[in-house]
């Protein structure tokens, strides 16, 4: 069995803490389970796989080829979920205009402004990257700070599907997706992070965060055993929007030719 990703980093004191602590014991999956993909926009994935140094010249944000590596976990996840009608929600940010409303973002980074530029020709940094568009029957919500809570209608939905946990991917494991796994921890749904799905441009952070939420707030297991998991649940467990006309329309127009 190969150690977790986060040994590396840790000194023998700190495993023999963790190993002495009572941290880390196996939450478990619950019962009605929704996918929550952070942030996989183009802002933080850059439009092409390639090393973050080069990427981030362009998109300041870019986790580079890190991000590239995981879209193909995280679309397994969502193939899996669509195939068993489980509820996907996708989360992005929304800016005004006169980017007034980035408040504190403004603070922490010499580059904000640059979020408002026309980066490259016809993307939007916000859009959620191609390989994992959003399908007519998903969810996404805007938000303009961390968590996927806050701010946003995020529990809402989830209380309006039933559901009782949340299974987290996305970026940057260190930030957005911590922030949004706190939340659900503290409100009481049971958590699960997809490893090789979750992503960070700093690959220490992604280790020491893992390593912590996996502590205290959350499981963070392989995407294999995800998918296992969901293979286990029966169809047809929530009642998901039925999307905009269009799309509804579109299977059945074909079926007329």
């Amino acid at each position: 069995m190969s150690e977790p990703i986060w040994n590396k980093f840790l000194t023998e004191r700190d495993k023999a803490v963790f190993a002495a602590s009572g941290y880390g014991a196996r939450g478990g999956f619950g019962k009605r389970p929704a996918l929550l993909v952070i942030d996989v926009n183009w802002a933080f994935c850059g439009d092409r796989s390639e090393p973050i140094l080069k990427s981030i010249q362009r998109w300041r944000n870019s986790c580079g080829e890190d991000a590239w590596t995981a879209l193909p976990y995280i679309k397994a996840l969502i193939d899996k979920c669509h195939d068993k009608g489980i509820p996907v929600i996708y989360t992005t940010g929304v800016r005004r205009e006169d980017n007034w409303d980035s408040g504190s973002w403004l603070w922490k980074n010499s580059r904000s402004e640059e979020d408002r530029q026309t980066i490259v020709t016809n993307l939007d940094g916000n859009e959620i990257a191609a390989p994992i568009a959003p399908a007519p029957q998903d969810i996404v919500v805007l938000k303009q700070k961390p968590s996927g809570f806050f701010g946003t209608n995020m529990a809402s939905y989830l209380t309006l599907l039933g559901c009782d946990s949340v299974i987290v991917t996305g970026t940057t494991t260190s930030g957005c997706v911590r922030a949004t796994v706190l939340d659900a921890f503290s409100l009481n749904y049971r958590v699960a992070l997809a490893e090789e799905g979750c992503f960070d441009r700093s690959q220490a952070s992604h280790a020491i965060n893992l390593c912590d939420m996996n502590a205290k707030y959350a499981d963070v297991v392989k995407t294999a055993e995800v998918l296992a998991f969901l293979d286990t649940l029966p169809s047809g467990l929530f009642e998901l929007p039925a999307g905009p006309p269009a799309a509804r329309l579109e299977p059945k127009a074909a079926a007329n030719f």
